[in-house]
């Protein structure tokens, strides 16, 4: 079949069937853009979704017929969920908290709105005598840093668990220096300064550029958008937002592109079948068709993107799964371990999974990071439009094309010079020190153009700041370090792989105390102050939002587009807030 063949598409209220007929590829019409209106979607075979539908207590009323026998794909069998012996469970360390929504008339209201991010223990003042090496995944998620901004917007503190700081300060660029041409995916910068918050420790900030693929390298797209259709997605801010947001990117698709789409609640059904870039207008149809209705049903709509993916996969191209949704998972394959074993599967095929999450109330951070870390992609949270054109235009070769998998840091601290660190952030992506030369350990992927970074707070020895007392019967913190490399601060060591490899390869360097920050680091510092302020942090002293506001604000440097703007709004509106 001809991916310019048109589709017809039906919708069923409360069970969320969606059915594919295709006509044949000689009945496709020519147009290949324009408005999506009712006419134009008609003659491509798509029916608007209808309007008179209303909720009453769970039930949807006045729905469509189903589609007729012949139209209608069978639903995905779905496994019952089952306990794996010894696996822990994800929803066993998480934090549910409560957040309010505004109930619309017609519509039904949760009897509990409730919201699970993971449970995870701030980082603790590590002796470098006793641990010397600290070794992470990198994280390029944002997704945090919406959140965080969609609570203070609502005039709410967000949960503590919410606020992954690593996630707030990887939301801005810092102007690293690109790597040079030839040599490793991305380059490394270090500098080193005082604490913002503590004159006697100082900020070690590194800082990963990946370099920029230019337009006429980018490989073609073989994209599946996986769309929530369920009830719970009907608000403005959810299934309409992420309508407009698939919009944003279509308008940045090209001929050899590919897109098929794939919604799902209570069952999964394609769209969709993968179309070619230039046929924007039948994927714009395609999305108006779509409406919120019925319970969901995530494993078997993964399961059919993935089965989508891969008829239409391209060894030369981009194949990835897109999932757009609250993260609710309260249908079919809902065990996080079986979700997980599922992503990790698709993903040594060669088809990765970002996902994008939208909404209030029951946002399920849990199984949007587990999915995301898995599935070798990204997670963003879409509040606005805004954040649609800076995730899907702005950074869209960082979203799509990968240049580095499996990326780890490991810092070993040098004890004659450093008495105590702490790494700010990056608690859920931890390894132990093993896990970096083992290339069977995931890590994080690094997209074209994208920046990685990462603060630390350092006390230096004989600094009277330091928390820990030096143990009685232990060597000298300075321990037996040879004489040339007594004055370095640590010693860096990057893994990589090349996108599809399974060997890794190495980049090292020591840290020397030569190099000093500047405004770029000092905003990052702010962002680092700020989040670790939102999370009722014991490590600021007196350190306050007003002193965030102040550093942030003298160090905005330059604001193309106002994001450092807005965070210092976002500090100020949290200021309100902390004094109610």
């Amino acid at each position: 079949m001809s991916p310019h063949a048109i589709r017809s598409v039906f919708t069923v209220g409360l069970t969320g069937l969606v059915a594919l007929a295709p006509l044949s590829a000689s009945a496709a019409p020519r147009v290949h853009d324009g408005v999506p209106t009712a006419e134009a979607c008609a003659a491509l075979g798509f029916a608007p979704p209808r309007e008179d539908r209303r909720y009453r207590s769970g039930q949807m009323l006045n729905a469509p017929p189903p589609p007729h026998p012949a139209l209608a794909l069978p639903p995905l069998p779905v496994p019952p969920v089952q306990q794996r012996s010894g696996a822990p469970r994800v929803q066993e360390n998480v934090v549910v908290t409560g957040s309010r929504i505004a109930p619309q008339p017609g519509f039904p209201v949760s009897p509990r709105d409730t919201e699970r991010y993971p449970n995870a223990t701030p980082n603790p003042v590590k002796r470098t005598a006793e641990e010397p090496v600290s070794t992470f995944s990198i994280d390029v998620d944002t997704a945090s840093y919406a959140n965080v901004r969609r609570f203070l917007n609502d005039g709410e503190r967000p949960p503590s668990d919410a606020v992954r700081v690593e996630e707030l300060i990887n939301y801005f660029d810092y102007g690293y220096a690109p790597p040079r041409r030839g040599q490793a995916p991305f380059a490394a910068s270090v500098s080193i300064a005082p604490s913002p918050w503590s004159a006697e420790r100082e900020i070690l900030h590194i800082g990963l550029q990946g370099y920029e693929l230019a337009a006429s390298a980018q490989p073609p797209l073989n994209l599946v958008f996986l769309i929530d259709t369920s009830g719970s997605m009907w608000s403005e801010d959810r299934l309409p937002l992420a309508k407009k947001a698939m919009n944003v990117l279509i308008d940045q698709l090209g001929p050899e592109d590919r897109v098929s789409m794939v919604a799902y609640a209570g069952s999964a059904g394609a769209v969709l079948a993968p179309t070619a870039g230039t046929q924007k207008l039948m994927m714009r149809c395609a999305l108006g068709a779509l409406e919120a209705g019925g319970s969901t049903a995530g494993g078997a709509g993964l399961t059919l993107a993935y089965d989508l993916a891969a008829q239409n996969f391209d060894p030369q191209a981009v194949n990835r799964v897109i999932l757009m949704t609250d993260g609710d998972f309260n249908v079919g394959v809902a065990d996080p371990e079986r979700m997980k074993d599922l992503v990790m599967e698709k993903r040594r095929s060669g088809v990765y999974l970002s996902v994008y999450g939208f909404g209030r109330g029951n946002y399920n951070d849990v199984m949007m990071q587990s999915l995301a870390q898995n599935g070798n992609g990204t997670a963003a949270f879409i509040d606005t439009l805004n954040e649609a054109q800076r995730v899907l235009v702005d950074q869209l070769s960082g979203a799509l094309y990968p240049i580095a998998d499996d990326v780890k840091i490991q810092v070993e601290f040098n004890p004659a010079v450093i008495a105590e660190y702490r790494l700010i952030g990056y608690e859920t992506r931890a390894l132990a020190r093993e896990d970096f030369n083992n290339d069977a350990v995931d890590a994080g992927e690094l997209g074209a153009g994208h920046s990685v970074t990462a603060i630390y707070e350092v006390t230096p020895v004989g600094s009277p700041a330091r928390l820990t007392d030096p143990l009685r019967y232990a060597a000298s913190d300075a321990g037996d370090v040879p004489a040339e490399v007594s004055e370095e601060l640590g010693f860096i060591r990057l893994r990589w792989k090349e996108p599809g490899e399974d060997e890794s390869q190495l980049i090292d360097f020591p840290i020397t105390d030569t190099d000093t920050s500047g405004t770029e680091a000092n905003f990052a510092a702010a962002i680092a102050g700020f989040g670790q302020l939102l999370r009722g942090s014991d490590f600021l002293g007196d350190w306050d939002y007003a002193d965030a506001i102040a550093l942030a604000t003298v160090n905005r440097g330059e604001d193309e587009f106002g994001y450092r703007f807005e965070a210092v709004q976002l500090m100020r509106l949290a200021e309100s807030l902390s004094e109610n």
